[in-house]
This record gives structure tokens, C-alpha cells and sequence, in this order.
């Protein structure tokens, strides 16, 4: 049986190109369609999350913009003139199916930190047990270059690992990955199936196909290997085509299928892992990245060369090895000017240079996840 055709919760992604027929303005007929495949997705006894690009496209044609601002504060104002077209679109398409619309803007401020994490958890969970379709945008309005999701192919990824998605559906203007740029290459063949974690599918994918798109093949992939750590399969499909959802549903081999054959994350172990922006970095010696990739040990204080950036006690922090890749990363029980004054020692010792000791573990294994 298909992965698609099992699937029971599913998280689709539509792109900006497709949402405003290429920067035309809003296609109505087109999310009129994606609506009653979803409708009937429902009835079918599926659980579906739409995730929706277009704000800021929406807002540059209210505006009577030609090219997509530079500027944070333009940005912003688009998505916030343009999110109310598109919001209204959705929720006029879905209620003459007798669906409840709900808008749910987030940033990755708001994954990031622990509580917000799990309060939009709830909510989103909540929002599904109700029928409703939760319409999620990134909150483009009060982003930020420090917080943003950078895509909303990222975003997908990130929701499906929230609610813990069987499946991302990404609906795109192209067919799927291809082996080579269709755009340049006359002979390029469409990938129908991959491993979602193979890491040759990297350099298949292209450049942003469009000027209004901030993401391209190349997010998608990546957004599939996230979506991946959670157990769920990604397709990259052509969101032009008649009855698209509905056909993938029903196990029809369209587009690309990334498969998701890792064991799934734990839920704590998942928020920790799709952390986008890190507070610091330490920078970890041959032995303590043996222990923690092949030991499944904990990271001790003696383990630590170096602290990259300033840190509260609790914080995420990347755990870079000797060759400067990053191999995991975990909540830190020491603050970043302690984790100095205790690295390079043994544990036995953290009590007489801090006069106190908290743990022995710098990251505790349960706190910790491999990337």
C-alpha cells in the first residue's frame, strides 16, 4: 500500500506561485479546488493541515507592487495586506463545504521555545479533533531574519513534525525532483521514488524557480529529510493537476515520494532537532563525539575544547565535532561563562570551581539528539 494511501493526518503545503496563478493575484479557482479535495479528505476520515504561502504575493498585487520588496518593514506590510485576502479566500472556499477555517500564524520564536512548542501542539491537535482545517502561514508581519522559518517548504516540515503528520504533501508548479534541471537538461528523468534521507537527492535540486518563491527543489528536500525524522513521508507533486490530492490519497504514484525509513524521534528529542537557530555552539573533542555518536553517552565538561557564543543554563546548543560538523545537540545544564570555567575537567571537580554542581553531564543523553 502507498504511504499516501495509509495516511490518516496529513499536511499540505501549497506554494506561492500556485495560490496567486504566478503573481496574478489570488487564484480562486484554484484554492476553490484544493478545498473540495480536502473537504472530501475529511469525509474520508483524514485529518489535514494546509499550509499556505501567498501573503506577501497577495499584498505586492493590493499594493501595486511589481517586485518583491527588500526591505523587513515592505515585507511586513505586504503579508499584513495581502494575509487578509488570502485568509478570506479560505475560509469562502471551505465553509461552502461546511468546514471551519482557522488562521494559525507562527514564527520560529514560537517552536523554539519549549512551552509555545507544545501550546501550539495542543491547539493545532485541538483544532483537528473539531473538524476545522488549520490554515498556517508563517507571521511574516512581525518576523525577523533571526526567527524566520526562511520557507514555508521549512515550515511544512517543522508543523508535520508537531503534530506528528503521517505525510507532507509539498504542491508545486513542477512535476517532482528530477535527477537533473528539467529546465536545462532536455533529458532530465523524474525521481518517482528516493529514500528521503539519501544524501544524493541534495544535488538534484535546483535553485528558487520563481521570483516570487523564497524556497525551491532544493527546500524541499531538505524539508522532506526533516519531516523524515518524525516518521512521515513527503511527496513533491504538481499542484496543477485535477484532483491532485484525492489521486495521491488513493496511492496514485504522482510526482516524487520521499520515504521516511528512519525510526521516528521521540516528541522531546524532535523539538530539540528542528531547532532553526541555536544560542551557541561547542566545539567537542574526537573522544566525546565517539561517546556520544557510536556510546550514546552523555556530553561530560571534559569533552569540551571550546564555548562559541553566550548561553543561559537550559539553553540548545549545537555539539560541533573536531572537523567542525555539527553531530548533535541538546539543552545545556550549565550557563556559557560556567560550561568555560568547567570545561577540559572532569566532573568530580565541577563542585569546587562552581562551589555548586548540578549535574555531572554538560547535556544529558536524554536531553540530547544526534543529527
Amino acid at each position: 500500500m502507498s504511504p499516501l494511501a495509509a495516511a490518516k493526518t496529513l499536511v499540505v503545503k501549497v506554494g506561492s506561485s500556485l495560490v496567486t496563478a504566478a503573481g496574478r493575484g489570488l487564484d480562486v479557482e484554484a484554492i476553490a479546488r484544493w478545498a473540495a479535495e480536502i473537504a472530501a479528505l475529511v469525509r474520508s476520515g483524514r485529518r489535514v493541515i494546509l499550509v499556505s504561502s501567498g501573503a506577501i504575493a497577495e499584498g505586492m498585487l493590493r499594493l501595486g507592487w511589481t517586485r518583491r520588496p527588500q526591505t523587513m518593514h515592505e515585507l511586513q506590510a505586504a503579508a499584513a495586506v495581502g494575509q487578509m485576502g488570502l485568509v478570506q479566500c479560505y475560509e469562502s472556499c471551505f465553509r461552502g463545504h461546511g468546514l471551519h477555517t482557522a488562521q494559525v500564524l507562527l514564527t520560529h520564536a514560537d517552536l523554539a521555545d519549549r512551552q509555545r512548542y507544545l501550546n501550539a501542539r495542543a491547539t493545532l491537535r485541538t483544532l483537528l479533533e473539531l473538524g476545522a482545517i488549520p490554515v498556517i502561514n508563517e507571521n511574516d508581519t512581525v518576523v525577523t531574519d533571526e526567527i524566520k522559518f526562511g520557507d514555508n517548504d521549512t515550515l511544512g516540515a517543522l508543523v508535520t513534525n508537531l503534530v506528528e503528520a503521517d505525510a507532507l504533501v509539498i504542491l508545486t508548479d513542477q512535476a517532482g525532483l528530477f535527477d537533473a534541471d528539467p529546465r536545462a537538461h532536455a533529458g532530465a528523468k523524474l525521481v518517482a521514488e528516493a529514500d528521503a534521507l539519501d544524501p544524493g537527492l541534495g544535488a538534484m535540486a535546483g535553485g528558487t524557480g520563481s521570483a516570487l518563491a523564497k524556497g525551491g527543489m532544493a527546500t524541499k528536500v531538505q524539508a522532506a529529510r526533516r519531516a523524515a525524522r518524525s516518521g512521515a513521508h513527503t511527496v513533491i507533486a504538481d499542484g496543477r493537476l485535477p484532483d491532485v490530492l484525492s489521486r495521491l490519497a488513493q496511492g496514485e504514484p504522482i510526482g516524487t515520494l520521499l520515504t521516511a525509513k528512519t525510526v521516528p524521534l521521540a516528541a522531546r528529542k524532535q523539538w530539540l532537532a528542528d531547532h532553526l537557530t541555536l544560542a551557541a555552539k561547542l566545539k567537542i573533542d574526537e573522544g566525546a563525539a565517539r561517546a556520544l555518536e557510536r556510546g550514546g553517552k552523555s556530553l561530560l565538561p571534559v569533552g569540551v575544547l571550546e564555548v562559541e557564543g553566550e548561553f543561559e543554563r537550559g539553553a540548545v546548543v549545537a555539539c560541533l565535532g573536531p572537523d567542525g560538523r555539527e553531530i548533535a545537540r541538546g539543552l545545556v545544564n550549565y550557563s556559557a561563562a560556567e560550561t568555560r570555567r568547567i570545561m577540559r575537567r572532569p566532573s568530580a571537580q565541577i563542585e569546587s570551581i562552581l562551589g555548586y554542581v548540578d549535574e555531572p553531564e554538560l547535556i544529558h543523553r536524554d536531553n540530547l539528539v544526534l543529527l
